[in-house]
């Protein structure tokens, strides 16, 4: 289906300049675009592939000189990017799937199905499950006992949502992810090596090789609404109490969350950050990519993580950390300059050796 520029800006909330009755059917990058995309051209160093391709009309920043482009339309917008999730958004063709409940899908006679769900193929649906209204539940998903999904919401292919969990509203799990398996919780008889390291730094004590033994997990997790998982991110069910992930937060890809952890609202989780067990992270952190938390430590609102920082205590709300062990990023800087001068220093330190050892002769 295709839309014209009128349509489009009309529905972002933007400003159409030009021919706003040309038809688009797709999004293209500005030299691959051909007379029937919108091309993206964003920014001025984007613009410069507009002569490599046929596009008529793009999406441009807000004060462009669109006609200096060779273009016969434009959507001008202020913040680009941001009209770009919208504009993704209308033009997203989706998966393909069928509405409705798959012949091959397993649904218990006790689970609710609100109106307007679909269930693809070999999907199971447990007793006492709650899936809310328009909710899409893609092929070969499970959904245990007494899961709740909130309303419009989607599991990609292969999403895995076990017992006692539930989700919010518009909740979107990406393909393979896995929310609510065991936490990994395992105890000694006897005081372990680990307990012995971790209290002395370092002394293994006089503790012996022991039996690892299961600790249940009894809780659930719970998540808030219009909160978005990436694929093959798994979320540990909490211990006693529930691991919650609060309203807003996404989570990319191959994120590890462990059990009792609890992550506040609008936080963004980049791929493989690795949470350890009963760590509490507050509202709007970001972490980047690899970042690692140590189990029961406290982060702070605000804080921003780069990537490959391992937090291994408390982090107060505000700090920009990287590094490992995490420091402020303008002291973790200065310390990484300090390792590019070390080989510098030590052939100024074996000269220096040198003239002490062998002082020149007195005349």
């Amino acid at each position: 289906m295709g839309y014209t520029i009128e349509q489009i800006a009309a529905a972002l909330g933007t400003q159409a300049v030009g021919d706003a009755g040309i038809e688009i059917d797709g999004l293209a990058e500005p030299a691959d675009a051909g007379p029937r995309h919108l091309a993206l051209a964003m920014k001025p160093q984007f613009a410069d592939g507009l002569g490599d391709g046929q596009a008529r009309a793009a999406i441009l920043w807000g004060d462009a000189d669109w006609q200096a482009l060779g273009l016969e339309a434009a959507i001008l917008a202020p913040r680009p990017r941001y009209t770009m999730s919208g504009l993704t958004a209308m033009l997203d063709p989706g998966q393909g799937w069928d509405h409705g409940i798959h012949p091959s899908a397993v649904i218990h006679p006790d689970a609710r199905l609100e109106k307007g769900v679909s269930v693809g193929p070999f999907s199971v649906i447990s007793k006492n499950a709650y899936i809310g209204a328009g909710t899409v539940i893609g092929p070969q998903c499970y959904v245990g006992t007494g899961a709740r999904i909130g309303q419009m919401s989607l599991l990609r292919e292969g999403v895995r949502i076990g017992a006692r969990v539930t989700t919010g509203d518009r909740f979107i799990a990406q393909p393979g992810a896995a929310i609510g398996g065991d936490g990994f919780s395992f105890v000694t008889a006897e005081t372990s090596v680990v307990e012995n390291v971790r209290e002395s730094l370092g002394d293994r004590g006089e503790a012996q090789a022991q039996t690892w033994t299961r600790i249940h997990s009894l809780g659930g997790v719970e998540i808030g609404d219009d909160v978005e998982i990436g694929a093959n991110t798994t979320i540990d069910c909490g211990t006693i109490r529930s691991t919650r992930i609060g309203r807003g937060t996404k989570i990319d890809n191959l994120v590890m969350i462990g059990h009792n952890v609890e992550i506040g609202e609008d936080c963004l989780l980049c791929g493989q950050v690795g949470i350890a067990g009963s760590a509490r992270i507050g509202n709007n952190v970001v972490m980047g990519g690899k970042t690692g938390v140590s189990d029961n430590i406290f982060i702070g609102d605000n804080v921003i993580t780069g990537g490959g920082t391992i937090v291994l205590a408390n982090i107060p709300a505000g700090r920009v950390m990287l590094g490992y062990p995490a420091m402020k990023m303008e002291t973790t800087m200065e310390v990484f300059k300090g390792f590019r001068r070390l080989k510098r220093l030590f052939s100024d330190v074996a000269e220096l050796k040198k003239t002490v050892s062998n002082p020149p002769a007195k005349d």
